[in-house]
């Protein structure tokens, strides 16, 4: 034992990803507040303190109990036009954001990357097929694409994650792809094609475990603008219907409102804006952390 240093075995590329993540303490406080808002609309039925349907046009437009001593004990933020409590509608308005931001965002991911490991890997004839649907629906805008399947399928919640999947998925597409066309012609590929193995045993066990992280990240952006998408779907009165609380609609039932009882409009379109940034700057940390580009120097 003559002055033998023992070292440490190196981290994999996942550990440093994560010990990166760490680090960035703005990362970890939006992630922080990301998993505040699931833990909220988790629970819901049991933290939100009042009914969020129930109506009483008695106490109709009230004030938060903080900036109104004669509001009724209980109503923190106070109540919308028809009475309901606003804390609890925001409490159960974020299960639902957050719900078809999940199932959109889960289901698109699968999707694209599929497609994208087909027409990246096969190329041929499949590649141009799926290239010029990605390019077709592309040419849409979203908000006018989904607002033109809502009105042919009509409102409601399964309607609204279908017409958001049939565009989100692109995004997935484009991305696995163009990992997939650099990923084929490496080393590993090059030798499992020499073995024999089959095209869908090389995109599935070599070249989908390469990819997972940029979808990981790009699927994290695309929540927070799913959020947004379902946020203005309902505020056009073609997303979650009434009486199920969203905060898209909660915005709109405070339109007529904004002088005199600012709080029924503002507090969700302030729960918007926060989800919103918090994914934002977590999956911004995300992508620091995970592509490897930018630390190749370090």
């Amino acid at each position: 034992m003559s002055g033998a240093v023992l070292e440490a075995p190196p981290l994999s590329p996942t550990q440093l990803a994560l010990r990166r993540l760490a680090g960035n303490r703005t990362a970890v406080l939006a992630s922080a507040m990301v998993v505040l808002f699931a833990l909220l609309a988790l629970f819901a039925p049991w933290i939100a303190p009042q009914d969020p349907t129930e109506a009483d046009l008695f106490r109709r437009l009230c004030a938060p109990a903080w900036a109104d001593a004669n509001t009724e004990p209980g109503f923190w933020l106070g109540c919308d036009g028809l009475g309901r409590d606003i804390l609890a509608r925001l409490i159960h308005g974020a299960r639902v954001s957050l719900s078809v931001a999940a199932l959109v965002v889960g289901i698109a991911a699968v999707i694209g990357t599929l497609a994208g490991l087909a027409a990246g890997y096969l190329r041929g004839w499949v590649d141009t097929l799926v290239s010029r649907l990605v390019d077709t629906l592309l040419g849409f805008p979203y908000l006018v694409f989904a607002i033109g399947l809502m009105a042919m399928m009509g409102p409601g919640l399964h309607n609204i994650i279908l017409a958001l999947v049939l565009k989100e998925w692109v995004f997935t597409c484009r991305v696995v792809r163009g990992e997939t066309l650099a990923a084929r012609e490496q080393e590993y590929v090059e030798a499992a094609r020499a073995l024999g193995c089959s095209p869908r045993h090389i995109m599935m066990r070599e070249i989908l475990p390469n990819v997972l992280s940029p979808v990981l990240v790009v699927a994290t952006f695309r929540m927070a603008y799913v959020i947004i998408m379902e946020a203005s779907l309902s505020f056009l009165g073609l997303g979650v219907q009434p009486p199920t609380p969203s905060w898209g609609s909660m915005v709109a039932d405070g339109r007529d409102f904004l002088v005199d009882a600012w709080w029924v409009s503002t507090l969700p379109g302030l729960c918007i804006l926060a989800l919103v940034l918090a994914i934002n700057l977590a999956s911004q940390g995300l992508r620091d952390a995970f592509d490897p580009r930018l630390h190749q120097s370090s």
